[in-house]
């Protein structure tokens, strides 16, 4: 299995994508929300993230990435701080990520 087919079906999965077209096809937007699914889903898998890029009404928000937190892609604490940190700034944000799928889960 691919890595998009495994975030879609595995981790995208009954979250509705907010890319309006503006960016590439496989780059998923969600709302604040269905983002908090996405990292409960991708620590449960053990899927890394390496970056989250946050929107601001269509354009890119400052963008963190799991090398600033001195954590590994795959340690779901980076992410879930980054994350409490951008909910506190309480504007309407989309979000997305670069993730990473280990070859095991791809196999599977």
């Amino acid at each position: 299995m691919e890595k998009a087919a495994f975030l879609k079906k595995h981790i995208f999965i009954d979250l509705e994508n907010l890319n309006d077209g503006k960016d590439a096809e496989e780059t998923h937007y969600f709302s604040e929300e269905d983002f908090a699914k996405v990292l409960e889903r991708a620590e449960h898998f053990g899927i890394g993230i390496y970056k989250i890029e946050p929107m601001y009404k269509g354009k890119p928000y400052e963008a963190k990435e799991h090398d600033s937190y001195r954590k590994k892609a795959t340690d779901p604490r980076w992410f879930k701080n980054a994350f409490i940190e951008f909910k506190k700034l309480t504007l309407e944000l989309t979000y997305s990520a670069t993730y990473r799928v280990s070859a095991r889960l791809l196999a599977k």
